[in-house]
């Protein structure tokens, strides 16, 4: 089994490491793209881009907008991924389209990542899945969001096998190999949310059953005190020290 722990501060849209994690919530792909550019160049090429298609509650909300359907957050992550990855590899796009445009937006020289930084996008559906078939280097889940308050973890995990296997499909129908994208978990939405950081021994009983499906990453939250967060910070210690050796 091979699996990676990362750790990840619970904030959204933030950096943590070398990610940076957005959705349109709050972004338009023309200054996002600049912003990506910016921060490969001064990491040296080591930043990653996470995106979904954005939550619902105070993040659907933020900048004063109603909150879209969910038929019109996937529309609009599709547009938005699909105009991202061309503006952050042709030096030059105009592009119209239902939600966002582009006119002659110049992004010279370009990313130090060729032909642009990774992508690891977000989904669980059909049309999001088809989506990080087709832009994604990695692909990441929470799991089935039906599951989060009655489900258990071997409903959990099957949900989990049969996203991996709709993602398979969706890479070979377009002639790509679904082995070479990196498969990320992000704990804490599925119904054993809190068990992977009761004990180390637990952390590891679960990464393993989800790397023999094909998970390749595990990333788990900071502990926030007060929060759903809430976790021993000792264990977490444990975890991010010892658990990638166990796993192995």
């Amino acid at each position: 089994m091979n699996a990676t722990v990362r750790r990840q501060v619970n904030r959204p849209d933030q950096g943590a490491g070398r990610h940076k994690f957005t959705s349109p919530n709050f972004r338009h792909p023309v200054t996002l793209a600049k912003e990506l550019i910016s921060l490969d160049d001064v990491s040296g090429g080591r930043i990653t881009l996470g995106i979904g298609a954005g939550g619902t509650g105070f993040d659907a909300t933020a900048l004063g907008q109603e909150p879209w359907t969910p038929r019109e957050r996937a529309d609009r992550f599709g547009e938005f991924v699909s105009l991202l990855d061309r503006l952050l590899t042709e030096d030059s796009v105009s592009y119209r389209g239902d939600h966002y445009s582009a006119h002659e937006a110049r992004n010279i020289p370009g990313c130090v990542q060729r032909p642009r930084l990774p992508f690891t996008v977000a989904a669980t559906g059909p049309r999001g899945l088809t989506l990080a078939a087709r832009h994604g280097q990695a692909w990441v889940t929470t799991g089935d969001p039906k599951l989060f308050e009655t489900g258990t973890p071997a409903q959990s995990r099957r949900a989990i096998q049969d996203q991996i296997e709709k993602l398979g499909k969706a890479c070979a129908d377009i002639g790509r190999d679904s082995a070479v994208m990196e498969k990320v978990l992000l704990t804490g939405f599925t119904p054993d949310r809190q068990g992977p950081l009761e004990s180390l021994d637990a952390f590891v009983d679960f990464a393993g059953r989800h790397a023999e499906m094909g998970i390749t990453e595990i990333v788990i939250h900071w502990p926030i005190p007060d929060s759903d967060f809430a976790a021993d910070e000792t264990v977490f210690e444990r975890i991010a020290t010892e658990g990638l050796a166990q796993l192995h």
